[in-house]
């Protein structure tokens, strides 16, 4: 499948995260249903553009989502994460998407989401 990229910043910071959904069929669906276009609360996606997310993409495989977040170049991780959690309808989304999620109500973000390590790249 092929995905066209929008232009920001030619210098920017990417980080790719994973998480475990429940295994439960209709669950997941619900999930992919509450991040269809248009769904997820306004106030969410102006968060992440507030910390400094340029683009954000999730992938689904079974039970197993695949973040990609691209960011400012001076993005601070821990930082954004903290300035964050303390975003309006930011608590209020992480408890509403943990019924999907293999964690807690009162996790944050930060803490359900997991860096993942870049093992590869292929250099033109």
């Amino acid at each position: 499948m092929e995905y066209s990229e929008s232009h920001y910043p030619p210098h920017f910071k990417r980080y790719c995260k994973t998480l475990t959904l429940q295994d439960d069929a209709a669950l997941i669906e619900q999930y992919k249903q509450a991040h269809g276009p248009d769904a997820v609360w306004p106030e969410i996606n102006q968060g992440l553009r507030e910390v400094g997310v340029l683009k954000m993409e999730i992938y689904l495989l079974g039970r197993q989502l695949f973040m990609i977040m691209d960011t400012i170049a001076d993005f601070d991780h821990e930082q954004a994460m903290t300035a964050l959690a303390t975003k309006p309808r930011q608590a209020e989304w992480e408890a509403y998407v943990s019924q999907f999620q293999k964690t807690t109500a009162t996790n944050t973000a930060n803490e359900k989401w997991q860096l993942m390590e870049r093992i590869y790249t292929l250099d033109s």
